[in-house]
């Protein structure tokens, strides 16, 4: 099992930003049925985002809504959440000021409701050190408001750069049958080195690798996914190619697309000279 922050959290995550940062998010009661049955599979590694949603209604809200409902899951519960972005122009700011500014907004919404386990800055400011950044993190830590430091987006170097300062408890970055560039950029071979796990998100490749996309027009209307390169339509059926081989092998396994795209991932976990890593 993938250990973060010292607490044993199974081998599959779950991601809260679907649940507030889409056009059409689901209704509070699927949200929160989502949620319990997450964690009664096992799923206890819960990922969400400050700026998942508008201010009044992003992951943390939702957060505080569920363990007000459910508090007997505070304990079971291994949260992280990106922040560090600023809140006018939603850019990365590492600065002393906008990192307490969103840590502390962070424990305002959760209210007490649930300690946060792991905080990450949503990728790293051109404009401030990331060792200066991970030294503001780490004085919430020694304050006792906060578990550990994950990072998000980040390269080998900076990772390096910031595991100096403090200990880096995790490294959320995309990993899938869609995209391998962490086994090519030396981000897997740092995290390795260092002891890191990584947080895999999109491992599903956005909902493509489960093969529910066969053209683009099946892409919901407001999906953002409209507006990313490889779901053009002149490339479409390039990336389909991929999906199909996917399909083949879960028809011969008995299985379904979601279960060979996670169990792929799953398969990189400490194998090969690579870190845990938690789809």
């Amino acid at each position: 099992m993938v250990k973060l922050v010292g607490k044993e959290v199974g081998n599959i995550g779950y991601g809260l930003m679907g649940l507030t940062w889409r056009a059409s998010p689901p209704s509070n009661e699927q949200a929160m049925k989502a949620m319990k049955t997450a964690l009664a599979c096992g799923c206890n590694a819960w990922n969400g985002g400050e700026f998942y949603g508008p201010p009044d209604r992003n992951s943390l809200h939702i957060l505080n809504e569920y363990f007000t409902k459910y508090p007997e899951d505070a304990e079971k519960v291994v949260l992280s959440i990106k922040g560090g972005a600023n809140p006018k122009n939603h850019s990365p700011d590492g600065s002393r000021e906008n990192i307490q500014r969103s840590i502390n907004e962070c424990l305002k919404v959760l209210d007490g409701k649930k300690f946060l386990d792991l905080f990450e800055c949503a990728r790293v400011d051109p404009n401030t050190p990331i060792e200066d950044t991970i030294g503001y993190i780490a004085e919430f830590i020694k304050a006792g408001k906060l578990g550990g430091i994950s990072l998000s987006e980040v390269g080998a170097e900076s990772i390096r750069r910031a595991a100096k300062v403090h200990k880096i408890s995790a490294v959320e970055v995309e990993f899938s049958l869609w995209s391998t560039d962490i086994l090519e950029n030396g981000v897997a071979e740092a995290c390795a080195e260092l002891d890191i796990p990584i947080v895999a998100y999109s491992p599903l490749g956005r909902g493509f690798l489960t093969g529910q996309f066969k053209k683009f027009e099946d892409l919901p209307e407001d999906s953002m996914l409209r507006l990313f390169p490889r779901f053009q339509p002149d490339v479409f059926d390039e990336n389909l190619k991929l999906v199909t081989e996917v399909e083949k092998i879960a028809s011969k396994k008995g299985c379904s697309n979601v279960q060979i795209a996670m169990g792929w991932v799953i398969a990189h976990s400490k194998k090969n000279g690579l870190p845990e890593i938690l789809p």
